[in-house]
């Protein structure tokens, strides 16, 4: 598509109807010192071939998983895409930045919903899924929200500070809004204190909020509290990390009544921190509250199936005050990629990929011990850990020198994640690094 500016007399024809004489002034308001000089300086043009050059010389510095082991994880994991997804996803058909709005939207699209819709509520375990929601802290925050519509004069929201902390500052955003009072209760040696949080449980609580795995790759305990959160009528949120989910308890069998997490380890690339995706799925008594839409199945006048955008209770389709959200959107393209995921590697492979990342992060806890190193909290984790390190960035910067993509720098550790991608001689390099061997 080119690119036409305005010519002379159309731009003219706009400042006089805007009252102003050029387009400088458009600009007025900011400061003097703060605008560019003398232009913008830039350099001659290049030809094709020049630019193509220079280009990739660009590229080239930019640091790429496929060339340096990946042990960075703290929300987003470097898994491995199947080539036929990337291609299928490439497809004109999808490749699209349209959003389905309309409840007669291409039937193809609406069916690649109503399929992730399925399969995110048989990873949870639970009855409903939307269409998908920007990320995992925006979905958290929704189910927030949710809780305290759910509960009508119930604001109050107790969280472990376990939980990731980009999910907990989003969530303080939400509270800006007075229908949300946020209670985050301190962890002991990097688990939820389970004692505390059921403690902090009482008449006012519209829900509770526990990580699984939690941000420091800590399996929590939710069997309490679950109980002290259903005895006081609130509801129960899991933020789970969905390909954990093939080889551990599900959200449901928790007790949760609703499930959210970041599906970005579903198909989608790391892509420099984004897009990604959040998933979200409740119990069918919370359907007609649950943000965004959700796709349904029914038949067409011929009795064939058919899919149509069953609910959609956002504010574009009702008064704005009435709105249970003002998402508008979902990431349709990003949930076609978890999709097509879940479809290629199937139930089965879906837990060999899962029971592989556990086996390798158990491996590597084997290969760091050896090499003197702790861990930096007790507690059985899935596919994450944290060592103790005096010095996390010194040792990041030492593995970024040998090629390899270290950790998360916590406060005197270093945050690992591992993934099927991984070897265990890239685990053996890793270990042998960190020890100064």
């Amino acid at each position: 598509m080119k690119y036409t500016p305005n010519p002379a007399p159309v731009v003219e024809e706009m400042l006089k109807i805007m009252g102003i004489s050029s387009l400088d002034e458009c600009f007025r308001d900011i400061k003097t010192d703060l605008k560019i000089k003398g232009g913008l300086n830039l350099p001659t043009g290049m030809g094709e071939m020049e630019l193509r050059r220079h280009m990739q010389s660009l590229a080239a510095k930019n640091i790429n998983t496929e060339d340096y082991p990946c042990f960075l994880g703290a929300g987003a994991y470097d898994h491995y895409i199947p080539a036929a997804l990337e291609q299928l996803l490439l497809r004109s058909e999808f490749y699209t930045a349209y959003t389905p709005y309309q409840p007669e939207i291409s039937q193809g699209i609406l069916q690649s919903i109503f399929e992730y819709q399925t399969m995110i509520t048989k990873l949870t375990g639970l009855e409903v899924s939307n269409a998908s929601m920007y990320d995992g802290g925006s979905a958290l925050a929704e189910a927030c929200s949710l809780a305290c519509q759910n509960a009508k004069n119930r604001r109050k929201v107790v969280i472990a500070d376990t939980v990731h902390p980009h999910y907990l500052q989003i969530l303080k955003t939400y509270t800006l809004s007075g229908r949300m009072e946020l209670v985050i209760v301190p962890g002991q040696d990097g688990a939820a204190d389970i004692a505390a949080m059921i403690q902090a449980v009482d008449a006012e609580t519209a829900c509770a909020v526990i990580q699984q795995p939690n941000f420091y790759g800590i399996l929590e305990d939710c069997t309490d509290l679950v109980k002290a959160v259903h005895a006081n009528k609130a509801l129960f949120i899991v933020a789970a990390e969905p390909i954990s989910l093939a080889l551990l308890k599900s959200p449901a069998e928790w007790g949760a009544d609703i499930a959210v997490g970041e599906g970005q380890p579903l198909g989608n690339s790391l892509s420099f921190g984004g897009p990604y995706l959040g998933y979200m799925a409740a119990s069918k008594a919370l359907m007609r509250k649950i943000p965004g839409r959700i796709v349904g199945q029914t038949t067409d006048k011929d009795g064939q199936r058919a899919f149509v955008l069953t609910l959609q209770a956002r504010e574009q389709h009702i008064r704005r005050e009435l709105a249970l959200c003002n998402i508008c959107s979902n990431e349709a393209l990003c949930a076609l990629a978890a999709g097509m995921y879940l479809a290629l590697v199937g139930e089965s492979g879906l837990a060999d990929i899962a029971r592989r990342c556990y086996q390798l992060a158990h491996y590597a806890q084997e290969r760091l011990e050896a090499a003197g190193f702790k861990l930096k909290y007790p507690g059985p984790y899935f596919n994450e850990f944290a060592i103790a390190v005096d010095n996390p960035a010194a040792a990041n910067q030492r593995l970024l020198e040998n090629g390899i993509i270290g950790g998360y720098e916590l406060e005197g550790a270093l945050l690992l994640a591992f993934t099927e991608k991984h070897t265990p001689g890239d685990i053996d390099r890793l270990a042998a690094i960190l020890g100064g061997r």
